[in-house]
């Protein structure tokens, strides 16, 4: 199933991964439509957030990245109405300021498998949106 993220920093070293941060839990939000999921990153940027991307990624490739990082993660249905909270962290662990640079994003690769090589360089992307 196709799911849709918010990064911030999109093609940089240093992406990020909208999370919600609840106690010293953080939830990755996972789409289920696009157009939920730009709304979402809309509601953001009112709340003097950068403008955030939003990408396309296999469900099972969130889950997987949120497993290995000690992260949650939740399915916003089709329709549902997702509402950023009111507080937001202080300091973000990604810098607003850093330009993207061209690279390949793990939701646009076409090959239906994958070289160690390349799967090796998709996890350390997925790492650094932490």
């Amino acid at each position: 199933m196709q799911v849709y993220v918010l990064l911030f920093n999109a093609g940089t070293d240093n992406e990020g991964i909208h999370s919600l941060q609840q106690g010293q839990r953080n939830t990755v939000l996972m789409f289920e439509s696009e157009d939920d999921a730009v709304r979402f990153g809309l509601m953001l940027e009112a709340q003097d957030f950068p403008v955030p991307t939003v990408e396309a990624f296999d469900a099972e490739e969130i889950e997987a990245f949120c497993n290995e990082s000690g992260f949650d993660y939740k399915v916003v249905p089709e329709g549902a109405l997702a509402v950023p909270p009111e507080a937001n962290v202080e300091k973000p662990d990604w810098d607003a300021e850093e330009k993207p640079r061209d690279r390949p994003r793990p939701g646009n690769v076409a090959e239906p498998s994958l070289s160690e090589s390349e799967l090796d360089d998709i996890r350390k992307r997925l790492e650094n949106l932490l």
